[in-house]
């Protein structure tokens, strides 16, 4: 068969106007998530290769732009418990809601698993794009995606990312600012309850929590990696509390572990903050409403999942975009934190 008479499809258009496909079905089902300029020039170029979508092409294509992909790996029982997620879940969907789209919501248990779903998704034609999530360092997605011309935003650094726009917080930034409040409140012993080790934004803040402990001149800090919930919240606080150098602050990295350690704390007879002090990242109601009330990282978490969904309808509507840093979590001091013990206020 000759050139001149080889079928135009979707993806010649979308090559030579320089936009995913679906940023072409997006134009031709008239769909917000392009701009007037991008749909004019898809259409122009569809005319010059004299290519249109057929009714069942159609059909298709709007489906598959009113649906966005998101994958998690976490067990759904912890999913149900944090409320991190569902503060970011729901300002995606405040984003979807303004332009009819859906939420395609899928718990895996690894990330083979969770690269087999996206590509049964998009070579499906059942999703437009895909907020992609916890991500590793070298994280075995990156490669593993980048072939397959999905339009995904990635949450995370972009030192993780790989080519994905990225939005994410300086967490770095934020672990800094936590240790040196509890330093200047005369604390010298400070451990911290992480994440899972591989995440890359548990090893990013283990980092930056053990270079300002050194740049502190504080003692050598203990760090205890979990799985996030709040049983292994509470083994790690107990066993941080058992050593004969115990801290007298501990720094967790979600709200579920912190009033979980909390509850050991005065099980085992130390009154928080007199005896001890405790600060959470995340700021949730739960920080709020625990006693006393507990010191935290706070974050606008609904604000980040908006801005990553605006994000992914730039990328699904060809905008080269890197994505962009939300702000970085403040201290938000409560009733958990006061001077170490023995020490006067500053």
């Amino acid at each position: 068969m000759s050139a001149s008479t080889e079928r135009v499809t979707i993806k010649d258009v979308a090559a030579r106007a320089g936009v995913s496909k679906g940023a072409v079905s997006l134009a031709f089902n008239h769909k917000p998530g392009v701009s007037e300029a991008t749909r004019e020039r898809i259409f122009a170029v569809a005319r010059e290769l004299g290519w249109a979508p057929s009714s069942t092409a159609r059909s298709l294509s709007s489906q598959r732009v009113d649906i966005i992909g998101l994958v998690l790996c976490r067990p759904a029982r912890l999913l149900g418990l944090e409320p991190f997620y569902m503060d970011f879940v729901s300002g995606i969907e405040s984003i979807l809601a303004e332009r009819s789209c859906s939420l395609l919501l899928r718990l895996v248990r690894d990330l083979d698993e969770e690269i087999a779903v996206h590509r049964e998704w998009w070579r499906g034609r059942m999703i437009a794009g895909a907020i992609l999530v916890d991500f590793r360092e070298d994280d075995p997605r990156v490669p593993a995606l980048r072939g397959l011309g999905l339009p995904a935003v990635a949450v995370g650094h972009p030192s993780l990312t790989g080519p994905f726009p990225a939005v994410w917080t300086d967490d770095a930034s934020a672990v800094a600012e936590a240790v040196r409040y509890l330093a200047a409140l005369g604390h010298r012993r400070v451990a911290r309850v992480g994440g899972p080790a591989d995440l890359g934004h548990s090893a990013i803040r283990a980092r930056a929590f053990a270079d300002t402990v050194r740049e502190l001149g504080l003692k050598e800090a203990r760090q205890i990696a979990t799985g996030f919930d709040e049983k292994e919240g509470a083994r790690a606080t107990r066993t941080l509390l058992l050593a004969a150098d115990r801290p007298t602050a501990i720094v967790y990295d979600n709200d579920i572990m912190a009033v979980a350690g909390a509850g050991v704390a005065a099980e085992m007879g130390f009154t928080v903050p007199d005896d001890l002090s405790l600060l959470a990242w995340d700021d949730s109601q739960l920080c709020r409403i625990t006693h006393p009330t507990m010191s935290a990282m706070s974050h606008d978490v609904h604000h980040f999942g908006a801005e990553v969904a605006r994000v992914l309808f730039e990328v699904i509507g060809g905008a080269h975009t890197a994505g962009h840093q939300v702000p970085t979590p403040s201290l938000t001091p409560r009733g958990s934190t006061a001077p170490a013990p023995g020490t006067q206020s500053p």
